[in-house]
């Protein structure tokens, strides 16, 4: 394959001969200059003088002899116009500027670009965003005219801007191509006499399209156009827009013909495969390239129209490729690396006190133990006194000596000193980098944030800025336009690259990924002040010329390409619909004989295998384990943990597993539990071991607010519970306890004799197992323990809603094997300890339920069958029996080494 570049040398050897040392060769890119260096020096069989090979902005800056500056350069400079502008009379901070400033700089690039005459388009302007907003007829409120003078300001300033920029000789770029058009005849006074030679261009603006014609009318210019020829036949085809209208309409090609190199005559094969997602497009192109011999490989480009596929991509590469180039560089903004310094500036922008999940994030990044010594204790510290907002005293407390300096850094706070700020980024950029943890990756990309930083400061010091918040829009800035580039060699080997990257470039093996509408075309864009109707008017490009621009460089990468694979992803996700690009229904209605189509559906096949139930054998570490727990003391909770799920039993309470504990943003539901359980304890022990009355619960009732308080500080610790839902839960814990009060003032006044003998009583008691040659033992807490009319009452309180149902037990199996009845089980555990220690047969055990406490106390109760007969809520020793023989057969499941612990299927509520 010969590809465009060796085409047009091969031309210009035949007019020019095989030297040409006074020749200006100008391209679209500089990855297309140093391609025409590597052609050249390929063809050269001696040694010659290089021909100048300039980019066309190289070219457009040496024609107006500005420099172009970078767009943060100039959004800075413009910013100072702005404020110094007569034109404005209020002005907005440099934030709320780039807002709308960088707008308005991306429409002077275009109305520069096309060499709009400005004082007519700016009247036109004013006068459609007047009519478009308000209307010519209604009455101007000083909002309305405020916003009119907003606009009649823009000419002014527009002329301000570019009057500042020229005193330095800077330029943005549309302003220095307008320049570069104006001084083309100066230009070719003095260097006319010299062969240009413009290669690969296709969408030209109208400051380039003054340029090229001019020059080609010195008769030593040659524009090489890249162009297949049933392209540019198609009088209706998207890819040839802009040249078929040049070819048209330039006085030149009046009586010179078209220059332009068409694809050679040859067969091509085209494949278009749907994807279901982005990762099965990386890897079919692994498994794809795995297959081809590495002659073909080095023949290959892949393109990414979605950049952000890079890293899949790479990671989804065959092992055996022998040479690998990356021509685009990994962004920046989307390493999590950056995140850390964006906290750190955000640390800066909101100071302390700091919100706790943000101090838990931050310290949870990798690069925060490379700086500061063991932070997860930091954070245990947090969880342990529950502190939602942390002040930067807290934290050093919390880090030690031995963090102060890295935290200070971080952290601490000088209001609206942004070059402190820097200078702490910086130098805690040069400590990651000497860190031993860090690896090679990391350190490159610190040395790519030092840079940054540096440049932060520079511009710090050059335009006196000050606020924190402006350091973050820059900051952001930067990182948008940085990369990590890859090192490789662009010769050879498999080529990674973008869409734009393959300008002027050809291979034989093409392979793009992520050919979907609203990526190949990227649709239509509104970022832009200028309205429709005005770009039309002043023959602005539309987006159908955006569109026309990917066209060219799409079907670009047919012309000399043998085989070509399309992918696109059929998933509907977001804003994404799953549309294959209008490009490749083009493809499909061509009907080029030449053209091989062929279509594939990539999809992955589903294995349903039988789900597994997961199960641990009882080897003797866990029967010893076991035997430990039984010496200490079986709970009811532990017990009831094995029925619900002999699993999680195992988890929790053999291997000791517990969920990691977190700050309490809300007060979670224990929590209120434990702090209704205690406040009530506090309040009621005064009155143990004697008759309630009335003034007695009258007078503790008045203490329910201290001590409630005292235990949300307790159990809430550093929590705050004077504002929002914790205020709430704090109204309803209060609520809960003053109801069980008045439910005990009711049963008194009713003539009940209610006399208090425990509250929150631990009680602990010898099972005897003959079989089981070590003790086991059953332990738990009771809530209260009262005697109500002469009959001993044990009662458990529940924040939740309980049922009598739960409470029912009609056949004592289900009593060890049903979850559904554990609050039966729990009641009958206490009542069964409280027998055992105190030799009573004859009590009532039940619930007392906060959320349906007009229920009154829910008992245990023994029914004859589910749907009536008799019914016993007395706990007998008949009753204390069978759940003996209950509870003595769950212990010995637990402890049967030939039944493992299994998994079971927890059923969802209302399933």
């Amino acid at each position: 394959m010969q590809t465009f570049i060796e085409r047009v040398f091969s031309e210009i050897q035949k007019t020019h001969g095989a030297s040409f040392p006074e020749a200006v060769f100008v391209v679209p890119s500089k990855r297309a200059v140093a391609f025409i260096k590597h052609t050249l020096s390929e063809q050269i069989t001696k040694p010659i003088y290089a021909p100048k090979i300039l980019s066309i902005e190289e070219f457009i800056q040496e024609l107006s002899g500005i420099s172009i500056l970078s767009s943060l350069e100039v959004l800075l400079k413009s910013y100072q116009v702005y404020l110094d502008s007569p034109a404005f009379q209020e002005k907005t901070s440099f934030e709320d500027f780039c807002g709308w400033g960088q707008t308005l700089l991306n429409d002077f690039n275009e109305i520069d670009r096309y060499l709009i005459p400005k004082k007519e388009f700016f009247h036109y302007l004013k006068s459609i965003q007047s009519l478009e907003k308000w209307g010519v007829r209604q009455e101007q409120t000083p909002f309305v005219k405020k916003y009119l003078s907003f606009w009649e300001g823009m000419a002014s300033f527009y002329d301000e801007l570019q009057e500042a920029l020229l005193s330095e000789q800077l330029g943005y770029q549309g302003m220095v191509y307008r320049k570069a058009a104006e001084e083309i005849e100066h230009y070719i006074a003095g260097q006319g006499q010299k062969a240009h030679f413009f290669l690969g261009f296709n969408a030209l603006n109208k400051a380039e399209q003054v340029i090229f014609q001019e020059l080609l009318e010195t008769g030593n210019t040659h524009v090489f156009w890249d162009m297949d020829s049933q392209f540019l036949m198609d009088a209706e085809h998207a890819a040839s827009l802009f040249q078929r209208n040049y070819k048209q309409h330039w006085h030149y090609y009046k009586n010179h013909p078209f220059q332009y190199f068409s694809s050679e005559e040859q067969n091509k094969k085209i494949s278009i495969i749907e994807s279901p997602n982005d990762i099965a497009q990386v890897k079919y192109v692994g498994e794809l390239l795995s297959t081809l011999p590495e002659e073909e490989v080095t023949k290959t480009v892949i393109v990414l129209a979605d950049e952000t596929l890079l890293i899949p991509l790479l990671y989804s590469l065959p092992g055996s490729l022998p040479k690998i180039n990356v021509t685009m560089g990994l962004p920046m903004e989307n390493l999590q690396e950056v995140n850390f310094f964006n906290a750190i500036i955000d640390f800066q922008l909101h100071p302390a006190p700091f919100h706790f999940k943000k101090i838990e994030a931050f310290l949870l990044h990798p690069w925060a133990s490379y700086l500061i010594e063991n932070p997860t204790s930091i954070l245990t510290t947090i969880s342990r006194e529950n502190v939602l907002y942390l002040s930067m005293e807290k934290l050093l407390e919390m880090g030690g000596n031995i963090n102060k300096e890295n935290l200070l850094l971080i952290f601490s706070h000088e209001a609206e000193n942004s070059r402190k700020l820097m200078d702490n980024c910086l130098a805690l950029a040069e400590k990651l980098m000497s860190s031993q943890k860090a690896g090679f990756m990391e350190r490159i990309i610190c040395e790519k944030l030092k840079l940054i930083f540096e440049k932060i400061i520079e511009l710090v010091d050059a335009y006196s800025l000050t606020t924190i918040a402006t350091i973050k829009g820059i900051f952001l800035q930067l990182i948008a336009r940085e990369s990590l580039d890859f090192e490789g060699n662009p010769y050879e080997g498999l080529q990674i690259m973008g869409l734009l990257e393959t300008r002027v470039l050809d291979f034989e093996n093409v392979i793009v990924l992520s050919v979907n509408e609203g990526i190949l075309p990227t649709g239509k864009s509104n970022a832009s002040y200028i309205t429709y109707d005005l770009k039309k008017q002043f023959e602005l490009p539309l987006y159908t010329e955006k569109d026309a621009v990917y066209a060219y460089h799409f079907f670009h990468l047919l012309f000399r390409a043998r085989q070509c694979t399309f992918l696109y992803n059929s998933q509907s996700k977001g804003l994404s619909t799953g549309e294959k690009s209008r490009f490749l229904l083009q493809l499909e209605l061509m009907k080029n004989p030449q053209y091989t189509l062929t279509k594939k559906i990539l999809s992955s096949p589903i294995a349903i295998s039988p789900k597994k139930t997961r199960s641990i054998e009882k080897d003797p570490d866990v029967l010893l384990s076991l035997q430990s727990m039984a010496k200490k003391g079986f709970s009811p909770s532990a017990l009831m943990s094995y029925i619900r799920n002999p699993m999680d039993f195992y988890l929790e309470r053999v291997l000791g597993v517990r969920e990691r504990e977190d700050v309490e943003e809300t007060v979670a539901y224990n929590t209120l539990g434990t702090i209704v359980h205690e406040t009530l304890e506090g309040l009621y022990t005064p009155l143990l071991n004697s008759s309630l009355h009335r003034e007695s619960l009258l007078s503790i009732k008045k203490n329910i607010s201290a001590e409630m308080t005292f235990q949300f500080k307790k159990h809430f610790r550093l929590g705050d519970f004077s504002k929002g839902k914790n205020l709430i839960i704090y109204e309803i814990a209060k609520r809960y306890v003053e109801n069980l009060i008045d439910w005990d003032l009711r049963a008194i006044q009713e003539g009940n004799e209610i006399v208090l003998l425990e509250l929150e009583k631990e009680l602990i008691l010898d099972v005897s197992i003959p079989e089981f040659p070590f003790p086991i033992k059953l332990k738990g807490t009771v809530d209260r323990i009262d005697i109500n009319n002469g009959q001993t009452r044990i009662m458990d309180y529940k924040t939740g809603k309980v049922l009598q149902s739960e409470l029912d037990i009609v056949d004592w199996e289900v009593l060890s094997q049903d979850y559904k009845f554990s609050k039966a089980f729990q009641v009958l555990t206490y009542a069964y300890l409280y027998s055992g220690n105190h030799q009573i047969t004859s009590m009532e055990a039940g619930v007392l339920s906060f959320k349906n406490l007009n229920e009154g106390f829910l008992q245990f109760r023994k029914r004859e069958s589910a749907r009536g007969g008799a019914i016993q809520s007395t706990i007998t020793s008949e009753i204390l029996q069978a759940y003996e023989t209950a509870l003595i057969g769950l212990i010995r499941e637990i402890f049967d080494p030939t039944l493992p612990f299994m998994e079971k299927e927890i059923k969802k509520a209302g399933s």
